[in-house]
């Protein structure tokens, strides 16, 4: 099932700007972004993560999702989508629960900007893929999209020339 809002994804690996592009170009098209409820959701816990937590996690960021969806707006930025939480449960736990695949499969987006790893990474209290996971973790992203016949463009560079990628492939879809 597809909104009447056009709905454009940010993917990729941790530390890679998906906040702070979805952000921009939330703010250049004067609409709202959904950021992403698993950062806050992990900082607040006092132990290790589980299963349960990432389950909470996706249905969580799911319900967030169709709230945002309800709003008079022609145009949302997601900072995540259901692509990262399956790889999420893949590599981590091995499996991945029926109902997120199902939303990935019924819940189709317009456009993924998927964004590479020349930004340096940057440790934090939640973030566990540096180094050659980042590398890995793009790779899979980027099956994924192609298994699903979602359409993307990948965004490089660093600076300013990631929001001119990014804005320019917006424009487009706007035609």
């Amino acid at each position: 099932m597809k909104s009447p809002i056009k709905q454009i994804v940010l993917i990729g690996s941790e530390s890679v700007g998906k906040t702070s592009l979805a952000s921009y170009l939330a703010a250049e098209y004067n609409t709202e972004f959904l950021p992403e409820y698993a950062r806050g959701y992990i900082e607040g816990l006092d132990r290790t993560y589980t299963y349960d937590d990432v389950v909470h996690i996706a249905k969580k960021q799911i319900e967030l999702e169709n709230e945002i969806l309800e709003k008079e707006n022609e145009i949302l930025f997601l900072d995540t989508d259901m692509i990262i939480t399956k790889v999420w449960f893949q590599e981590v736990f091995g499996k991945v629960p029926t109902f997120v695949e199902n939303h990935i499969r019924n819940h189709t987006k317009d456009f993924y900007l998927l964004l590479d790893n020349e930004l340096p990474w940057i440790r934090d209290a939640v973030r566990e893929n540096g180094g050659e996971n980042r590398t890995k973790l793009f790779r899979i992203y980027k099956k994924e999209l192609e298994k699903y016949n979602f359409k993307y463009e990948i965004i490089q560079g660093q600076g300013r020339d990631r929001y001119i990628q990014a804005k320019r492939i917006v424009e487009k879809l706007n035609r």
